[in-house]
């Protein structure tokens, strides 16, 4: 079940919102929104709920332990993350880890090819922050299976984030609010995330899906995928995180941002601020750190840096273009961090911060280009495409059939949106106390448009549903 289908739009969201608006303890809200968000996940991983619900009780149990008698037990933390992680890796790498064995010479394996259970990333990285920050602070862990199951399984973030931090959302499980008004800034939330995905990331997908599975070799058409997916990404997974958060306040939930206009970064180091904050974050918490961060020599941070995004691409795939990706940005990174991109010195004068924001988009899309692509020779050939300015008769065609007036129009409004005005138009949708009534027009507007959308073309799979 996605976001964006007809059937948790009519249904399941409206259902689970009514009845937990009933009048009944907070108890009872917490258990609905529980066994909702078991339904919900069952809906596409039916035979993997045991699997969740067995990653939930490891983490539990680790919780008491730490909480408990065993506080500081250093040795409960490492057999916790490493059954964690031996879930993740068993599931998500096996075949990749097969396949790149097969590779020595004599050696012949075959692929297992197991299932890889949705959102397993997301709800492993949840649970293992919940371990290690009750080994922390023993003080913040609790006793109650349930309230760590809703913290996991929020239906909401359970698939493909936000990934929320347990320090961020104990105390509202127990005690939070969920007044009209922040009921209503939920709903605009939610339709403003929906319209990210329907109208302007579903359009883009076209573009894309057609140039990549075309190979042509024709530089116009490679820059028309390469704009278009890196449009297509950031739409399609800020639109997922706003309704993540729009539903959380419909149920009383703050959940912290998860994108902050990234493509108006003016380095890599701060589109890492901006883009996919929740994983950067975790990252940064829990690894980076406890590896000694900045705080040591320069050449041993930028190493960490490395080893922290080569840890980022492989989280996001088992692929060898996820990894690269990784590292193309943990070494523009490690770069910036020791001056010798000087985005520092540049970014104190006007124009150098345009040359800073144009390096800085160009990297993201030649990385996204990796990123889409099916293989490590797909991709490298399209970035070579991309500037071989070189012209293939037959995607003429293909090029005028994309950019007709509609798409065209769509496309521009997705890169005028992207930037600085966006900040403008998400300001205007968000309302306030003296302008209500056209940011409710608008946002109703865009509901639908929404609707008209889905009715014609059905949904798509957000792209972190793989993750």
């Amino acid at each position: 079940m996605v976001f964006s289908s007809a059937v948790f739009l009519f249904f399941f969201l409206p259902l689970v919102f009514l009845l937990s608006r009933l009048p009944f303890g907070r108890r009872w809200q917490n258990l609905l929104l529980a066994v909702a968000s078991l339904i919900f996940y069952a809906f596409g991983n039916l035979h993997y709920v045991p699997l969740f619900l067995g990653s939930v009780l490891l983490n539990w149990l680790a919780g008491v332990l730490l909480s408990g008698r065993f506080q500081r037990s250093r040795a409960i933390l490492a057999v916790s993350v490493a059954l964690n992680l031996g879930i993740l890796c068993i599931y998500k790498y096996t075949d990749f880890l097969l396949q790149n064995l097969s590779l020595i010479p004599g050696v012949s394996l075959q692929p297992v090819g197991l299932l890889l259970p949705i959102g397993i990333s997301f709800f492993t990285f949840q649970g293992m922050s919940y371990v290690i920050d009750t080994y922390r602070r023993p003080e913040s862990g609790t006793r109650s299976f349930l309230d760590v199951l809703l913290y996991i399984s929020f239906f909401p973030q359970l698939i493909a984030g936000p990934i929320v931090r347990w320090g961020d959302i104990c105390e509202q499980i127990h005690s939070r609010s969920c007044t009209p008004e922040q009921t209503w800034e939920g709903v605009r939330r939610f339709i403003v995330g929906l319209s990210k995905k329907l109208l302007l990331a579903d359009a883009a997908a076209v573009a894309v899906d057609a140039v990549f599975s075309s190979g042509t070799g024709d530089f116009r058409a490679a820059w028309l995928g390469a704009v278009c997916y890196t449009l297509q990404i950031y739409y399609d997974f800020s639109g997922y995180s706003d309704m993540a958060i729009g539903m959380g306040k419909m149920f009383g939930f703050t959940i912290r941002e998860n994108f902050l206009f990234p493509y108006t970064a003016g380095s890599i180091r701060d589109f890492w601020r901006r883009w996919h904050i929740s994983l950067s974050t975790w990252f940064r918490e829990y690894l980076y750190f406890p590896l000694g961060g900045s705080r040591v020599s320069r050449s041993r941070a930028a190493l960490n840096r490395l080893l922290v995004f080569f840890c980022t691409g492989l989280w996001h795939g088992a692929n060898w273009t996820f990894v690269l990706w990784g590292l193309g940005h943990g070494l523009l990174s490690s770069l910036e961090g020791s001056g010798i991109i000087p985005v520092q010195r540049l970014e104190k004068s006007r124009f150098g911060r345009l040359i800073c924001r144009a390096y800085t988009l160009l990297a993201v899309c030649l990385l996204f280009v990796l990123f889409r692509a099916d293989s490590v020779t797909q991709g490298l050939g399209m970035i070579g495409a991309m500037f071989s300015f070189r012209t293939v008769p037959e995607s003429s065609a293909m090029l005028a059939q994309l950019l007709d007036p509609a798409f065209t129009v769509t496309l521009l409004l997705a890169l005028l949106l992207a930037g600085k005005p966006g900040k403008s138009v998400h300001a205007f949708l968000a309302g306030d106390r003296q302008q209500t009534l056209l940011p409710a027009l608008s946002c109703l507007t865009l509901l639908l448009l929404s609707m008209m959308s889905l009715a014609q073309s059905g949904f798509h799979p957000f792209i972190y549903f793989q993750f």
